[in-house]
């Protein structure tokens, strides 16, 4: 009896562009064979023309690595329309925010559609092609009315891109024990249905959310991640270093470096191996 195939699936480094230091790990895990994907903040502090090129070189170099546009509607980050609302002190709103507004359908689709458009053109300058997959900072593209304004740009401007949905493949009790990654189940539900009826591609099924305020043990989170993970799944994770700049933006902060470390180290490919997994 012939052996059963291996699962190829996306490994997906969020943020790019967020600080020096996350790009640095993120080319770091590229290099190494241990990412296949990784998605850019156009509007962060630390991307341009150099950023941008040395994550193309890296990328060339590597067997196979998908770049994507990471949009962000979030704070604390600025648009790049001048004319974005709604703005919270001149920033995005924070994400409870934006998603609450959403859900009360107090968001103009047209205007969101308008300031992805424009991070889908800084990404075409800054690499020169349209993005190979979009996604969201903080999950921001499967909020209501957001979603509708997300896919219309993306559809437009970069029609053979696919895009990030946030369900998972797993048992009813194993959805119900964590919270946050069930309402990204529920979201998803509607962003897959309008994705569908676009004809944009997606991912068949996402990992990767936890608790990022707790101390984790992310290698035995990445084996759950991988149980029952469909070929061409996704999982995105957050690996960096440290440095002024993150600090300054976010709160994910150490938990990145433990995320590099263990990507970097000698159990990830073992782990893969076991699991009867590539990385696509």
């Amino acid at each position: 009896m012939s052996e059963a195939p291996h699962r190829r699936i996306w490994l997906c480094a969020d943020d790019y562009g967020i600080s020096p230091g996350v790009n640095r790990a993120i080319r770091d895990l590229i290099a190494r064979g241990r990412l296949n994907a990784t998605s850019v903040m156009t509007v962060g502090p630390a991307i341009g023309r150099d950023e941008a090129d040395a994550l193309n070189k890296i990328a060339a170099e590597s067997a196979r690595c998908a770049i994507g546009l990471h949009v962000t509607l979030t704070a604390p980050f600025r648009p790049l329309t001048m004319y974005f609302r709604p703005l919270d002190g001149g920033l995005f709103l924070p994400f409870p925010k934006l998603l609450r507004a959403g859900l009360m359908r107090r968001l103009d689709s047209e205007m969101i559609r308008a300031e992805v458009m424009a991070q889908l053109a800084s990404f075409r300058d800054l690499f020169g092609r349209a993005p190979d997959f979009v996604d969201g900072h903080q999950h921001a593209q499967l909020y209501p009315q957001v979603r509708d304004g997300f896919l219309a740009a993306v559809k437009e401007a970069a029609p053979d891109a696919w895009v990030r949905q946030g369900g998972r493949n797993i048992a009813l009790m194993q959805r119900l024990a964590a919270p946050k990654a069930l309402l990204l189940d529920v979201l998803s539900m509607q962003f897959r249905r309008r994705a569908a009826r676009k004809s944009i591609a997606f991912n068949p099924a996402f990992a990767g959310a936890y608790d990022f305020t707790k101390v984790s043990d992310f290698g035995s989170l990445m084996g759950g991640f991988l149980d029952g993970l469909p070929e061409n799944g996704l999982i995105m994770c957050h690996p960096g270093f440290v440095d002024d700049v993150l600090a300054e933006l976010d709160p994910l902060t150490t938990q990145r470096e433990h995320e590099h470390a263990y990507l970097a180290g000698e159990a990830f490919p073992q782990l893969l191996a076991a699991n009867k997994v590539t990385l696509a």
